[in-house]
Parts: structure tokens; C-alpha cells; sequence
């Protein structure tokens, strides 16, 4: 496993590299300056001078060279274009564990929400319960995220009164936020659990626990909801960088300034340092949770475990 791990964090430095490569020629590919696209009524000269200070008269390769020297050597990504004198590494780690709050409750609620809806829907099969789970699962998966924020909003603070429309502050700011994020990984789970859920309990280890005395709480708890839970494993791995990554809608809507507010702004305002960093971030989070991933597959199957050490 640890052989393993460590030829995973190869793959990872290099689909890294490969990544900050092709964004960065990307964002100097793009046609007119970045700088005249800030202010456009700025003299010629003022554009000159920013031009200069942030390196943009130099060759795009020896931009390149000096950005992966900084990045390499001292995890620096450059300055903003937008915010001047605030660098985007600094922007990161200040905005990421904002974004980083309001993924994770919504994450958290939806894979627990939905898991207990698709286990109920599994259990409850063609009654009442399951239709209800699959109703919800239906608008989880088709109702754009900004209608459903757009609707708790009319209601729990329009309608109610109870919390605030939008900004930041203390807990209550991130409970609307919070639901309207978690609808698409209630529906997500829901489904998954009780597709799963029905294929496990119509295999034959199920009947021959059946037929050994075995009570279906022990069955379900043991052995059916372990497998079921395996193949979903895998959806972790793209939530957990949306954890960090957050909904570029939903902090837009609701004022929150997480990363994911900057990365809109800095796409809208052609920031190119904070693009290319926050580009670099994102899959650095997303390469990291499908590495957790795979190692918690072990942890939850061992005969995944011993899989890979054959394989080695």
C-alpha cells in the first residue's frame, strides 16, 4: 500500500505539472491585455508601467519559467491583477476555508440525508416512502441549484423572516446556502443507495443468511448496506474537492465571499495570476480526494487491499 501511495503521488506531481502548464499558455493565448481589459481609459503609459510590473513585456516562456521557479520553490503563485499588493496565494488561504465551511455542511447533510432516504427507499420498495425518495431525487438531480436558493430564500427569509437573505457572519448565514448546495447529494445518494441496496439484497449470500436464521436487521447492517455503500465511495472523490471549491452560484448569490466568488471575478476581470492559482488549487483538491479515496476503499474492503498488493 505504501508503494502504492507513493506511485500515486508521482502521478499526481505530474498531472500537476501538466495542468499549470496548459492553463497558464492558455491564459497568455487569449487575444488583448489583461491589463487595458482593467481600465480601459488608462494612458498608454500607466498601461506600460503595469505591463512592466507584473512581467507581461516579458516572452510568454520566460513568464512561464519565473512562475514555476516562484510556484516550485516558494509556493508562490503571483500577484492579483484586481486586488493589487494582495498575492493569490494569500487570497487562497484566506477565502478557501469559507468556501471549505459551507461545502462541507453541505456535504455532510446530503450524504446523510441521503443516504437514510435511500435506504428507506430500498427497504420501502414501491410504496409510499419510495416514491417520495424518488420524487426528491428527480428535483435534486434537475432543479438548478439557483432556483432552489431562490425559493428558500423567498420563503425562510422573505416569507418567515427566520434568516437572512444573504451575506456572512455567524451560523445562520450558511443554513440556506447550506440546503440549497445539498440538494443534488441528497438526490445523488438516495439514488445510488437504493439502486444498490435492491441488487445486494437480491443476491444469493442474502437468501442464505435468510436461511440460516440471520434477522434482516443483521443482514442489512452487515452485510447489504456495506456493499451497497462500496461503489458510492467513489462519488467522494469529486464532492470532497467541492467541499473546498464550493458553488460558484451559491456564493454568488448569497454574497459569501469564498473562493469561489474570487475565481467568478477573476474569470470576469481576465485576472490571470488568480485564475491560473485558483485553477492549480482545484485540481490539487481534487487529485488529493481521489487518492483518500482509493485508500479508504481499502479500509472499508480489504479485499481491495490485498487486490493491490498482488497487483504490486
Amino acid at each position: 500500500m505504501f508503494k502504492y501511495i507513493l506511485k500515486r503521488i508521482g502521478y499526481m506531481v505530474i498531472t500537476m505539472f501538466v495542468i499549470a502548464t496548459i492553463t497558464f499558455f492558455l491564459m497568455h493565448n487569449i487575444q488583448g491585455s489583461p491589463i487595458e481589459a482593467m481600465g480601459r481609459n488608462l494612458p498608454k503609459q500607466t498601461i506600460e508601467n503595469y505591463r512592466e510590473k507584473y512581467g507581461l513585456d516579458k516572452p510568454v516562456t520566460e513568464q512561464y519559467t519565473i512562475f514555476l521557479k516562484n510556484a516550485i520553490t516558494k509556493g508562490d503563485l503571483g500577484a492579483s491583477y484586481k486586488y493589487p499588493g494582495r498575492e493569490v496565494s494569500s487570497i487562497i488561504k484566506e477565502t478557501s476555508p469559507i468556501s471549505g465551511r459551507v461545502g462541507a455542511q453541505a456535504l455532510i447533510l446530503g450524504i446523510v440525508i441521503g443516504t437514510t432516504f435511500g435506504i428507506i427507499a430500498a427497504l420501502k420498495r414501491d410504496t409510499w416512502p419510495d416514491y417520495v425518495v424518488s420524487i426528491i431525487a428527480v428535483l435534486g438531480v434537475t432543479v438548478p441549484m439557483f432556483i432552489i436558493a431562490a425559493i428558500l430564500q423567498y420563503f425562510l427569509s422573505v416569507k418567515a423572516g427566520i434568516l437572512p437573505t444573504s451575506g456572512w457572519g455567524s451560523f445562520k448565514y450558511t443554513v440556506i446556502p447550506t440546503i440549497a448546495m445539498s440538494f443534488a447529494t441528497i438526490a445523488t445518494y438516495a439514488r445510488y443507495i437504493r439502486s444498490n441496496m435492491l441488487e445486494e439484497m437480491g443476491k444469493d449470500y442474502v437468501l442464505t443468511a435468510e436461511a440460516k436464521g440471520v434477522s434482516n436487521f443483521n443482514i442489512i447492517r452487515k452485510h447489504v448496506l456495506r456493499n451497497a455503500i462500496l461503489p458510492v465511495i467513489t462519488l467522494l472523490g469529486s464532492q470532497i474537492a467541492g467541499v473546498f471549491t464550493g458553488s460558484f452560484i451559491i456564493e454568488k448569490i448569497f454574497g459569501i465571499p469564498g473562493l469561489g466568488f474570487y475565481y467568478v471575478s477573476a474569470i470576469t476581470d481576465r485576472d490571470y495570476p488568480m485564475i491560473i492559482g485558483t485553477t492549480i488549487f482545484y485540481a490539487a483538491i481534487f487529485l488529493v480526494s481521489q487518492l483518500l479515496v482509493d485508500i479508504l476503499y481499502g479500509v472499508v474492503d480489504p479485499r481491495i487491499r490485498v487486490a493491490n498488493t498482488e497487483g504490486r
